[in-house]
């Protein structure tokens, strides 16, 4: 059929858009209205650069009717300057025979005669709506399936973009971006990917995958673990290096179903199905808690956390580990524990057992700092020489703190007399303390823990070490002689049973 038969002659042009419509799967509606709005961009551009033209064609007879459109407005209005072949003033429009007043408009009947060129013209231009219509449902379609795997064959590949056949004419684009590091794809390969997007405004597939996201993950475990599309399993977490390795968090609904073993499979089959899919990224499974320093002991496999110091105002956490596991709790490049801190959502700081006990000095800094009003320096000092705690210095003889590099006589009668004076004032309050509460030995047994602060802690109702485990900084930092790093360290003292318990 012609072009100029199917813009021109009506009688078969509802022919023509019931073949269309047929071909394209698309609505009669549509099909019309894009035959409208080709012939009137077309016409429109024949009149004038910026005529406004309405195109009706009648549903049951073809026949059409073309009318260029005008609003009137005042004839003060900076418009008549801005758009002449869009605005009339209202004596404009009495000259042209419009009845019309301000702010109304005005339709004026259109004829012409259509060439072969016009037709051409009106021709491509149909056609660009139609697929803009295609496209259109197209995405209509694929934005509820936002989230799912798709599969296809690799059609096309080029510098910046894999395109993907999905069948049916559907196309998708994966980004190299998006592709796993090292993978290489060719003409006729399967490819998977995670649809991430739609992007109707694309010029080229509107469907966008990767294959790099957390949730491709996910979506690989549903498929190949039937108890997580059942909800009896529920992956809880996910943190990805694409490609190289990647921890999940798992938690069972059902206590008779382990969690862990389950995404594993038979012999690391499930795991390894997903694994890969993924150019071999190795894969840890571990036990969901809702305790996050629990959960870190788990995150930080293959290495053996000793302890965990919490500070739950920042949301971070000490992690210490053996000194020979040191490089592994790290990972390569600091991999391990970045996937760990992703995993848990709290920032994790790895030191070794020597680190922590080369910092372990500095509670009985501050402790002395705040007993004796010192500065730092000079506690440190104290600490460096073996008085590491109140009681000590106050025994000890002027004569050896003078022997003290830093120290004369002077300074060293005057140490000592305000620590036998603060060990005065510690006993007052022990007494004054003594009547409401006192501390469990579990409590008073912890290192670094100051024998007047144990008895405040009580004071308190934190009678025992598992009622300080229990505790935040924040909910003991408010305490008479604790900071946040004496908090800290007693807190991190009181939890080690349960790192114990977690390792075995």
């Amino acid at each position: 059929m012609s072009s100029e038969g199917l813009f021109f002659d009506p009688t078969q042009v509802k022919m023509v858009v019931e073949s269309l419509s047929n071909e394209k799967d698309l609505p009669p509606e549509l099909i019309f209205v894009a035959m409208e709005n080709a012939l009137a961009a077309v016409l429109a551009k024949s009149l004038a650069e910026d005529a406004c033209v309405r195109v009706e064609i009648d549903r049951n007879t073809g026949t059409y009717q073309c009318q260029r459109v005008w609003q009137v407005v005042d004839a003060t209005d900076e418009a008549l300057e801005l758009r002449p072949e869009q605005v009339l003033s209202e004596e404009q429009a009495q000259a042209r025979d419009f009845n019309a007043s301000v702010g109304e408009e005005v339709l004026e009947l259109i004829e012409f005669e259509p060439g072969r060129i016009f037709a051409h013209q009106a021709g491509q231009m149909m056609v660009k709506f139609v697929r803009e219509a295609e496209r259109a449902k197209l995405a209509e379609h694929f934005k509820h399936r936002i989230g799912e795997l798709l599969t296809g064959q690799v059609k096309r590949v080029t510098r910046e973009n894999i395109i993907i056949d999905l069948g049916d004419q559907i196309e998708a684009n994966l980004s190299r971006k998006e592709i796993l590091p090292r993978e290489i794809f060719r003409v006729g390969d399967r490819a998977r990917g995670y649809l991430y997007a739609v992007e109707p405004e694309n010029k080229g597939p509107l469907l966008m995958l990767s294959r790099v996201h957390l949730n491709m993950l996910i979506e690989l475990f549903k498929l190949e673990v039937p108890e997580i599309q059942e909800g009896v399993l529920e992956i809880k977490s996910v943190a990805r290096d694409p490609g190289v390795r990647a921890k999940i968090a798992v938690k069972t609904k059902d206590t008779r179903v382990d969690a862990v073993g389950a995404c594993v499979g038979m012999r690391g089959s499930r795991v390894q199905v997903v694994s890969n899919e993924l150019a071999n990224e190795r894969i840890d499974i571990i036990l969901w808690d809702e305790n996050p320093a629990k959960m870190v002991i788990s995150a930080m496999a293959p290495a053996e956390v000793i302890s965990v110091v919490v500070d739950e105002q920042a949301q971070s956490m000490d992690v210490i580990v053996a000194e020979d596991e040191l490089s592994q709790a790290i990972g390569r490049g600091g991999q391990n524990v970045r996937l760990a801190s992703q995993l848990v959502g709290w920032t994790l700081n790895v030191m070794s057992e020597v680190q922590r006990d080369e910092a372990a000095g500095l509670p009985a800094v501050t402790e002395l700092c705040q007993a004796l009003d010192v500065d730092e320096t000079l506690a440190a000092i104290l600490v460096r020489e073996g008085f590491e705690s109140l009681d000590v210095l106050a025994q000890a003889e002027t004569s050896k703190l003078a022997t003290i590099e830093e120290f004369d006589e002077a300074l060293a009668a005057e140490i000592l007399a305000r620590a036998q004076s603060a060990m005065v004032s510690e006993a007052i309050a022990l007494s004054e303390l003594s009547d409401v509460s006192q501390p469990d030995e579990t409590l008073v047994a912890l290192p670094n823990m100051p024998k007047l602060v144990a008895h405040r802690l009580a004071a308190e109702g934190v009678i025992t070490a598992n009622d300080l485990a229990e505790k935040s900084v924040d909910e003991i930092v408010h305490i008479k002689g604790v900071n946040e790093r004496l908090a800290a360290d007693l807190i991190m003292a009181a939890r080690a049973p349960w790192f114990k318990n977690g390792q075995d």
